[in-house]
C-alpha cells in the first residue's frame, strides 16, 4: 500500500496541512503495511493474539506516545494517541489488542505515587512490561461500577483480595493490571462509588498465586478473558492514590478512553467508506459500475457525511481534554456518534459487497464485527444518552 494523501484520509488539503499530526499518521500508516489483511485474517481464524503488531508499535514507541519523556515516552498530547489508533483501524488493523496501554496508564501517570511512576513507567514505554489489563467490570455489576463485589482487605503490608472480573481484556498479555477493589464494605449511608480503591497487580508474581485466567472466546479476535482472584495479596505500596477513592480515579481516565476508542472507530468507517467506493467503481453488473447507482452511492455518501461529523466531534473533544477541561458530555458524545458511524458505514460497506462482503478474504466480515462491538463497549450508547439526558438536558436520573 502506498503512502495515502490527504483525500485519502477523507480530509480536504487544507484539513492536512493543518493536521499537527500528519507525519504520525503517516509513519503508522507505513508500519501497518507490513501487516495486511491476510495476517489479521489468520489471526482471527485461530483466535490469536497479534505479537508480532503489538512489538512493532513498541518498538516504534507508538505505545509509549503519551507517557512523559521524563519516563523514556514521547511526551505527546492525547490527540496524537487519537491520530496513531485511528491510523491502525483505517489500514485494517486491530488496535483493541493493545489500545489499553494509552488510557490506562493514564491513571498511573495523574495519580500515582513518584515512586510508582518511577519504577514502572520507564519499563512501560520501554516495552519490558505491558500495562494493558484493566480490572473494572464483573459479572454481577456490569457497567454499574458502585455494585461490585470483589474486595481488597487491608492486612498489614499488604491487601487480600477476592471476587471476579469478567472482559478484562488482554489479560493473558499483560504483566500489570489495574484493578478496582472494594476495601470499605458498602453500607448504609456510604455512597456505591465510595469505598473503591486503584491496586496495581503485578500479574507476572500473581499468576498461580490467588489469580486464575480464563479466556472467553467471542465473535470477535479481541483476546478477552475472565479473571478469578482467591486471597491474592498484593503490597499495600501498589494502592494507587488514597484508599476509597479509586472510582474518582478511574473516571478520571474515562474521557480519554471514549475519545481515544472514537478515534478508532473513525477510522474504521474510513476503511469501510474507501472500501466501499472501491468497489462500486469497479464492479459491474447490467454493463454498468453499481457506483452509479443512486441506491448505491447515496448510502456511501451518507455513511460518509455522518463519520465526518463524528470526526469533527472527536477534535473537538480532544480541544478541550487538551485545554484542560472535562468534556465529559463531549467525550460521550464523540464516541457514540463515531461508533454510529462505523456501524453504518460497515453495513453499508457489505451491502454494496453484496454476497462478496460475507466472504473472508475481503475482510469485510471481519471489520464488521471488529466494529460492532463499540455499540457496547467501553460503554453503551443507551448509557451515554443516559448521560447526556441527565447531565446535559437536566432531564430526571433514569436508573
Amino acid at each position: 500500500m502506498a503512502d495515502r494523501t490527504a483525500a485519502d484520509h477523507g480530509a480536504t488539503p487544507s484539513d492536512a496541512r493543518m493536521d499537527p499530526h500528519r507525519d504520525i499518521r503517516d509513519a503508522v500508516a507505513r508500519l501497518c503495511t507490513r501487516f495486511p489483511g491476510a495476517y489479521w485474517r489468520k489471526l482471527d481464524r485461530e483466535m490469536a493474539y497479534p505479537t508480532d503488531f503489538v512489538a512493532a508499535l513498541t518498538e516504534a514507541g507508538w505505545l509509549a506516545a503519551l507517557i512523559p519523556e521524563d519516563f523514556g515516552g514521547a511526551g505527546l498530547p492525547l490527540s496524537a494517541g487519537a491520530a496513531i489508533l485511528e491510523e491502525i483501524h483505517r489500514s485494517g488493523g486491530n488496535a483493541g489488542a493493545c489500545h489499553a496501554q494509552m488510557y490506562t496508564m493514564g491513571t498511573l501517570l495523574r495519580h500515582g505515587s513518584d515512586a510508582q511512576k518511577t519504577r514502572y513507567l520507564p519499563e512501560i514505554a520501554a516495552g519490558r512490561l505491558r500495562l494493558q489489563a484493566f480490572g473494572v467490570t464483573e459479572p454481577t455489576s456490569g457497567t454499574d461500577t458502585g455494585a461490585l463485589r470483589t474486595t481488597a482487605r487491608r492486612d498489614g503490608d499488604v491487601y487480600v483480595v477476592n471476587g471476579q472480573k469478567i472482559w478484562t481484556s488482554r489479560a493473558e498479555h499483560s504483566d500489570l493490571m489495574i484493578l478496582l477493589a472494594r476495601t470499605t464494605p458498602a453500607t448504609p449511608g456510604l455512597k456505591p462509588t465510595q469505598g473503591l480503591s486503584v491496586l496495581l497487580v503485578d500479574m507476572r508474581e500473581a499468576r498461580g498465586n490467588g489469580l486464575t485466567i480464563r479466556p472467553i472466546r467471542t465473535m470477535m479476535n479481541h483476546a478477552t478473558t475472565e479473571v478469578f482472584f482467591d486471597n491474592l495479596r498484593v503490597p499495600a505500596a501498589n494502592l494507587i492514590g488514597e484508599e476509597g477513592k479509586g472510582f474518582r480515579y478511574i473516571l478520571s481516565g474515562m474521557n480519554a478512553e471514549r475519545i481515544l476508542i472514537a478515534a478508532e472507530c473513525v477510522g474504521d468507517a474510513k476503511w469501510f467508506i474507501e472500501r466501499a467506493t472501491d468497489y462500486a467503481g469497479t464492479r459491474q453488473v447490467f454493463g454498468r459500475q453499481i457506483g452509479q447507482n443512486q441506491g448505491v452511492q447515496f448510502p456511501i455518501a451518507r455513511a460518509y457525511a455522518n463519520m465526518r461529523a463524528a470526526e469533527l466531534m472527536v477534535r473537538e473533544a480532544l480541544r478541550l481534554y487538551e485545554a484542560g477541561e472535562n468534556p465529559g458530555a463531549e467525550a460521550n458524545m464523540a464516541k457514540m456518534l463515531a461508533a454510529d458511524a462505523s456501524n453504518e458505514a460497515a453495513n453499508v460497506c457489505i451491502q454494496t459487497h453484496g454476497g462478496f462482503g460475507f466472504a473472508e478474504d475481503f475482510d469485510v466480515e471481519r471489520k464488521f464485527r471488529e466494529t460492532r462491538l463499540y455499540q457496547v463497549a467501553p460503554i453503551s450508547t443507551n448509557l451515554i444518552l443516559s448521560y447526556l439526558a441527565e447531565h446535559v438536558l437536566g432531564l430526571p436520573r433514569s436508573y
